[in-house]
């Protein structure tokens, strides 16, 4: 299964249902260059290029029970050259 967010393709999933997480990521997960909180409380993994390679997605099951759609707002991140 593949999910998408804002145009990214994340391949890769692993659901901890005791925490209620899901984590996503592009290819096998890998060290992120930087990590930046959205305003919802998700994590969101760039690497050096500043291309999202991972998300964190909190309290997953909570949330779309209650809203019905996982909100996060993604930025470019700011990687220092």
């Amino acid at each position: 299964m593949t999910v998408t967010i804002a145009g990214t393709s994340f391949n890769q999933h692993d659901y901890d249902e005791r925490g209620d997480v899901l984590y996503l990521s592009v290819g096998p997960p890998r060290q992120a260059a930087r990590t930046i909180a959205t305003p919802e409380g998700h994590a969101v993994d760039y690497d050096e290029a500043g291309v999202v390679i991972g998300m964190v997605l909190v309290n997953v099951r909570f949330i779309l029970e209650r809203d019905g759609a996982i909100s996060a707002k993604i930025e470019p991140a700011l990687i220092a050259a």
